[in-house]
């Protein structure tokens, strides 16, 4: 489940890459443990190839849990937005979103989504273009500056740590979470919460959500049913406890991890936020 991007995903080495800003708004399996190539569809990053074609689910508001829908623009929703390399004019293959860090300029994503595992090195040509539909960037490209991930899955790709952190440049004075606000990062949340996931098939331009409770995979994974969930939509955000009052919400997971996020469309996995994470998120604000 998937990011349509990258074959990579490395160990837990941090690297950072940067990006430009955003506009605020005001309502609302097997372990695969090496993976090659550079930007072909592993687990469920999106392939470049497949040009976008709008495929809304049925559902319009928030339908049963488990059941993917299209999202209203909202406050929360502006701060995920989807990965391109170079610019907006290829496909989009990774989904991303803001977390909060002292610099203000920091988003959370999986590795497999920005870190080349063939060529050894974070991708080093992204942009996040959050709150992206049809086209419409309304607060433009952000560009990436620098990627950071586990050494450890540099080298061999863990997916216990198939998380990265990167580091965008401001955008006329303003740094990204100063636009769009951002979430906290969730450590040791435990394997059952309710959260809500959205990310950008690369089949779509408009993002998919969709709600439910997440369950214990193994001692380092989590996993949820939710349908829809196919390339393009590696590195979303699974957000509990969202505050309307205060516009904030906590980052548990990011789609990822076992089989770089899973190889059925409506079952995910995301790598269990522990200690290691705890550290790359500290060493990613400490090199931003």
């Amino acid at each position: 489940m998937r990011s349509l991007a990258r074959k990579s995903i490395l160990p837990l080495t941090l690297f950072i890459v940067g990006a430009a800003a955003v506009v605020g708004y005001a309502a609302e399996e097997t372990h695969p443990n090496r993976i090659t190539g550079s930007h072909t569809g592993y687990g469920k990053s999106g392939e470049p190839a497949e040009g976008p074609q709008d495929q809304d689910p049925s559902a319009s508001a928030p339908p049963a849990d488990g059941n993917a829908y299209t999202p209203r623009r909202t406050e929360e929703n502006a701060r995920i937005g989807t990965v391109f390399e170079k610019d907006d004019h290829g496909a989009h293959f990774c989904t991303a979103s803001v977390v909060q860090s002292p610099g203000r300029n920091m988003l959370i994503t999986a590795a497999h989504c920005a870190f080349d595992a063939d060529a050894g090195k974070p991708v080093d040509d992204l942009v996040f273009a959050p709150d992206y539909r049809n086209g419409d960037e309304p607060t433009g490209l952000w560009k990436v500056n620098k990627v950071v991930v586990d050494d450890r899955w540099a080298k061999s790709q863990d997916e216990d740590l198939d998380v990265a952190f990167l580091t965008l440049d401001a955008k006329q004075g303003k740094e990204i979470q100063d636009v769009l606000g951002g979430n906290t990062l969730g450590i040791d949340r435990g394997f059952d919460n309710e959260v809500k996931i959205t990310g950008y098939p690369t089949s779509r331009d408009t993002p998919i959500s969709c709600q439910n409770r997440t369950t214990k995979f193994s001692d380092t994974q989590l996993r949820i049913q939710c349908t829809d969930f196919e390339g393009g939509t590696s590195g979303s955000p699974w957000l509990a406890d969202y505050d309307p009052k205060s516009h904030t919400g906590t980052v548990i997971g990011v789609l990822g991890g076992h089989e770089g996020g899973g190889d059925e469309d409506d079952v995910s996995y995301a790598a269990y936020f522990d200690d290691d994470i705890a550290a790359l998120y500290k060493r990613a604000q400490d090199e931003g």
